[in-house]
């Protein structure tokens, strides 16, 4: 196992992450993602180069697949099982088995770059580091979906301290880069009759 400068890093690295790689999928899950998409892209234009931190075995790369056949799909994923089975799922994507706080974008940059359920798991005191990443790897859009709290605040995740939180991520990303501004924002109901997700909420930002 990878020597990591954070035990969540390593906490997803290993078996948990093997554990909640098996629990994420299926088709309901397709459905809600491919829903969410179709939210989300409605307020962004010329997306050719899509950047995921955080993609687990590539369900929302699979929607966006679907949704702009024609995009190059790009993934950073810490997780060994589950990068091999995006690869799987989709063969052509530009893969970066790595920690995100470990990945270098180089020159590179997508006109899409996001995180879904990903901040909420990474070390508060590398906030900063992985906002840059994200920042650096975006030309235009940044989209972040995630809980959401006004003030950062820790919660138990199923048994473990120290693994889950909540903040206004996209609050803390607009202060830090006033060149970016808030396109579009929603949430989805874990209650809702059609596409439920956890209560996610997403804002969609982008460069000028």
């Amino acid at each position: 196992m990878t020597m990591h400068s954070t035990e969540q890093e390593t906490f997803w690295e290993g078996d948990f992450g093997n554990e909640y790689t098996d629990r994420n999928r299926g088709l309901d899950l397709a459905a809600a993602n491919l829903a969410f998409w179709g939210k989300v892209l409605r307020s962004a234009s010329g997306i050719s180069r899509v950047m995921e931190f955080g993609s687990n075995i590539g369900m929302n790369l699979s929607a966006i697949r679907l949704l702009l056949p024609h995009a190059d799909l790009s993934a950073v994923e810490i997780n060994k099982k589950a990068a091999f089975e995006l690869k799987k799922n989709i063969p052509l994507v530009d893969l970066h088995q790595t920690s995100i706080l470990d990945f270098t974008p180089g020159d590179r940059t997508w006109d899409l770059v996001f995180t879904k359920g990903v901040l909420i798991h990474i070390n508060p005191d590398k906030l900063p580091e992985v906002y840059d990443r994200i920042y650096n790897s975006s030309s235009r859009y940044i989209l972040v979906s995630e809980y959401y709290n006004p003030k950062p605040v820790e919660i138990d995740y199923r048994g473990h301290a120290g693994k889950l939180f909540k903040r206004d991520f996209a609050g803390e990303i607009l202060e830090a880069y006033p060149d970016l501004s808030l396109v579009d924002y929603g949430f989805v109901y874990h209650r809702d009759p059609l596409f439920p997700l956890d209560d996610t909420n997403w804002f969609l930002m982008e460069k000028h």
